[in-house]
Parts: C-alpha cells; structure tokens; sequence
C-alpha cells in the first residue's frame, strides 16, 4: 500500500511541519508501504516528489522547491492513504480534510469537524464550556471591533482580566503569533502582532500554572495516556525556543496526584469527543499551585518531531514511534471502511425506496 505524505502547507508552521514529516519518515514501515512526497509550498503551490521505498538519510529530501508543479488530482490513487503532516492553518483546520472527504481518499488523523473546531480556539472555548470544561477566562476580540473602537476592546479585556494576559491568534499553533501583555501598552502591541495572523485573536488571562498534557488516540474506542508536564524555566516558550532551540523540557509522567491524572485523562478524553475527534490529539492544561485544572486547547495535529510531547506520552506507555504511526494509519483505513459501509448502506436504502 501506498502512503501520500503531505507536508509543508502554508502557514506560519510550515517548517514544524517539515520537521515532523521527517520524522515519520524515518520510523514508518517500509516492508508494508511505500512513501510518495507531495509538499506544499508557502504559496500554495503543490510539487510531486519521489516514491520512497526506504527511510531517507537526509531531511534535504523534503525541500522539493524544484521538482515538478503537481494537480491536486494526482493525490487521487487507488490503494493509498493520505498522511497530512500539516500544522495551523490550510491544513489542521478541516480545509484539507475536506478535500480528501471530497476526493473520497483515506487520510490519518481527525475529520473535518474536529479539525476545524480544533484549530479554532475561540470555538473550542465556547463549546467546552457548555459541557462545563474548566478553563481560564478570556475574552474574544474579533480586528474590525479592535480598529472601530479600541478603546471598547482594552474596556472589555481590564474588565473581565487582570494582567498579566495571553494573546493569541484564534487559528494559529506552535506559538505563533502569541505572546504576553503586562500592561495596556504590551497588550496593544500583542493584540497588533496576533492580528498579522487572524482577524478573530483570543486573550486569556494569565496565570501561574504548569502545563499539563494528555495524548489522545482512536476513533470510537478513546485511549489516553498518563499526563505528561512542559517543565518551564521561564513564563512562555515562543517558536524558537520550542522548534529551533529545543529549550523545552518533558516530565512524562508528570508529577502530580492520581486523581489530577484521572480528571485531565476524562476532561481530555469528553472534550475529544465533544468535538468529534477520530485518530489523534493532544490535550492541554494549566494546572494552578491551588490544584485546579483548566482546559486550555485541543491540538489535533500535534506536533511530530523527536522532541514533541505527544509521541514521548505514548512511548511512556510502550507504544514506540513506529508503531504508533501504523497504528494512526489503520485507524484512518478502518475510519475510511466505516464512511464506505455507511455510504453503501444509504445507497442501498435509496434503492431499494425507489423500487
């Protein structure tokens, strides 16, 4: 069988994306499968690689700048799934999710719901707290309200916050686009940075928490691991310090109570089902000195390089890196069978009405 690697994208989170893509590269199954490259490149555009029988030795396999231009068609193969390694948006927000639904291709990883709900931290908010999910209080600032009426906007925030507050893009991950704000004036320059990425932004209040977070896996049947816990040496980690510079430290498993461990496993587990996960997420936390929990996001594509959370968690549990990739891609075979069936037995009704 064929694996369709699709990596690269065009958000902010291309390079993390090339990052993971070689990663799984190097552990997936080669007496099983077969690897052909498709990347994505900052524009958009689509350039078709090569097929790969074998781990490759080098990342400079992935950088396809000069080979052909591909049709989006070409992903269109018999036999073969798709393996969307692809952070933020134009790719873990449901839009590419939505095109191989279209296409009726197999792909590893969340549907369209989960992807798009997932991406959106504003809409995630809102629905987990409905299901009453703890989480810190924020407000959502969406760029026309900001540029009509700013000063309404810093009204709203220092009423309902107290510095110091996060700023966030709603669509945007591995901390792009994020940052602190101690007073008015940093949080008018972060409300100006996040808005370069999304015209909808979320500010959170600040805490003094640690970051907590629990690995997802599965469709129906919903495993979880133990928490694991981002030790911090400083407030907040930005991209560099997490992609470039591999400042970050994992505890796994984190050091805190069984029964924390068991409510961030079942807040993890109900907010993956509130959203319709299938196939893999990683849940995180901030856990405050006072022993509360708040949920702070579902990340549906987590990140895949050898230093990210979410495969160490399932190493912890003895699931290695090779076979939790196999194990992502038979749950988006078996995902796949089940939307076939569904789609034959309607099929099959509608047949049988108008005979």
């Amino acid at each position: 069988m064929k694996i369709i690697m699709l990596y690269g994208g065009k958000s902010p989170e291309h390079d993390v994306a090339k990052l993971s893509a070689f990663s799984i590269l190097q552990a997936i199954y080669y007496h099983y499968y077969s690897v052909e490259l498709f990347f994505i490149q900052k524009d958009g555009t689509l350039k078709q690689g090569p097929v790969l029988t074998k781990a490759p030795v080098s990342p400079e396999i992935l950088d396809l700048e000069d080979a052909p231009e591909a049709s989006w068609h070409d992903l269109a193969q018999e036999e073969a799934i798709v393996f969307p390694v692809l952070h933020g948006p134009n790719g873990e927000d449901g839009t590419i999710q939505g095109f191989l639904e279209i296409i009726n291709m197999p792909y590893v990883g969340c549907g369209v719901l989960a992807s798009a709900c997932g991406m959106d931290k504003i809409i995630t908010k809102n629905l987990l707290q409905q299901a009453g999910i703890p989480q810190v209080p924020f407000v959502a600032v969406h760029q026309s309200a900001w540029q009509e009426n700013g000063q309404q906007v810093f009204d709203e925030c220092e009423g309902s916050l107290i510095y110091p507050m996060f700023v966030k893009p709603a669509n945007m991950g591995s901390s792009v686009g994020i940052s602190k704000a101690e007073d008015r004036l940093s949080l008018e320059k972060a409300l100006e940075l996040a808005f370069q990425f999304d015209q909808r932004v979320i500010v959170e209040q600040g805490i003094e928490a640690r970051e907590i977070e629990v690995g997802l896996l599965g469709n129906q049947d919903v495993r979880t691991t133990l928490p694991g816990e981002i030790v911090k040496t400083v407030d907040f980690y930005d991209y560099n310090a997490k992609y470039i510079d591999n400042e970050i430290t994992m505890q796994i498993p984190a050091a805190i109570s069984e029964s924390l461990q068991e409510k961030a496993q079942l807040y993890a587990k109900k907010a993956y089902q509130i959203l319709d996960g299938s196939g893999l997420a990683r849940c995180d936390f901030f856990l405050s000195p006072a022993g509360e929990l708040f949920l702070n996001e579902l990340n549906t594509m987590p990140g895949f390089t050898k230093f990210s959370m979410y495969p160490s968690l399932w190493q912890e549990r003895g699931l290695k890196y090779s076979d939790l990739i196999e194990e992502l891609i038979q749950l988006g075979l078996n995902r796949f069978a089940k939307k076939q069936e569904k789609q034959n037995y309607l099929a099959k009704e509608k047949n049988q009405a108008e005979n």
